[in-house]
């Protein structure tokens, strides 16, 4: 009997068939987040040799007003355009202030953020030495900021010029700390390349401070700086405690380094030039960036009337 109870429970465990399991409802597939009013034009550095591409944001009233409008020009795009597009959008719907074209400077095509802007954005090659190459079998370069700057100035103009209702005789340049050394590479070569410079938090102690050699040299070439700008920094962008600075070890203090730059422009009294700095309180390198856009922007802008 116990036999054939066994024999019984194995037949019927063997007729019973486990249901496959039902797949899950397969998810629609996602959609990426599009920036709106925005595009994106690629774009050949003929000197330099390489593919860069332009982020463009147009304001909400392009398309119905026939107007032209300032543009912003901005490096470090990647990080900044989303930014500024965004600022710029607010500041012209809650603060009243103009519209802009926002036109971001990507980093080269197929290279690190660090590799293209380290070159890119640099005065000279620093007598310090530099950081390491991030991308591998590519020794690190710098000290491209001339001739960038020339391709911002004969390449990107005409073809934001050709493509856009910019306004070319209102161009803004924003950088910040390396993207600021381009700015004032651009400024102590050809001022007039931009109406106004917003440049935050300037890596002055480059090269153990190349930039105060260029301005000293460009003062005793120059009588006049036809430019605006505004310079802004975080407060907490200062020496360690116990440190001192040096030019040779690149200890620096930004905050003590841009007054000082801003001090030597002022001593020159240019007629033609107009220069601010704000410090903004307990902000440091990371965070400050946002607030000297806004500032930037608006002290340029002017209100609708």
């Amino acid at each position: 009997m116990k036999q054939f109870f066994h024999t019984m429970m194995a037949l019927c465990a063997c007729a019973v068939t486990t249901a496959a399991p039902v797949p899950p409802p397969l998810a629609p597939p996602l959609v990426p987040y599009v920036l709106e009013n925005t595009e994106v034009r690629d774009i050949r550095a003929a000197a330099l040799h390489r593919d860069y591409q332009l982020f463009v944001a147009l304001p909400d009233s392009y398309a119905t007003s026939g107007r032209r409008y300032p543009v912003v020009f901005i490096t470090d795009a990647n990080y900044a355009f989303p930014v500024a597009r965004s600022i710029a959008s607010r500041l012209h719907k809650h603060a009243g202030l103009e519209e802009v074209i926002v036109v971001g400077l990507s980093y080269a095509n197929g290279e690190s953020g660090n590799y293209s802007r380290r070159r890119d954005y640099t005065p000279t090659v620093s007598r310090n030495g530099g950081d390491r190459s991030d991308m591998p079998g590519r020794q690190q370069a710098f000290g491209e900021a001339a001739a960038y700057g020339r391709f911002i100035a004969t390449e990107v103009f005409p073809l934001i010029a050709r493509q856009y209702r910019a306004d070319m005789d209102r161009k803004i340049f924003v950088g910040h700390s390396y993207g600021s050394l381009l700015g004032l590479q651009i400024l102590l070569t050809r001022p007039d390349t931009f109406d106004h410079y917003i440049l935050g938090s300037p890596s002055l102690w480059y090269d153990r401070g190349v930039m105060f050699d260029r301005e000293k040299a460009y003062a005793a070439g120059h009588r006049d700086m036809p430019a605006s700008i505004f310079f802004g920094i975080g407060s907490r962008e200062t020496l360690a405690p116990g440190k001192t600075r040096s030019r040779a070890e690149e200890r620096f203090d930004m905050v003590a380094d841009l007054r000082d730059f801003h001090g030597a422009l002022a001593a020159h009294r240019y007629p033609g030039l107009t220069s601010t700095v704000k410090v903004f309180a307990d902000e440091d390198h990371a965070s400050v960036f946002p607030l000297v856009l806004t500032h930037g922007l608006r002290s340029y802008l002017k209100r609708k009337q």
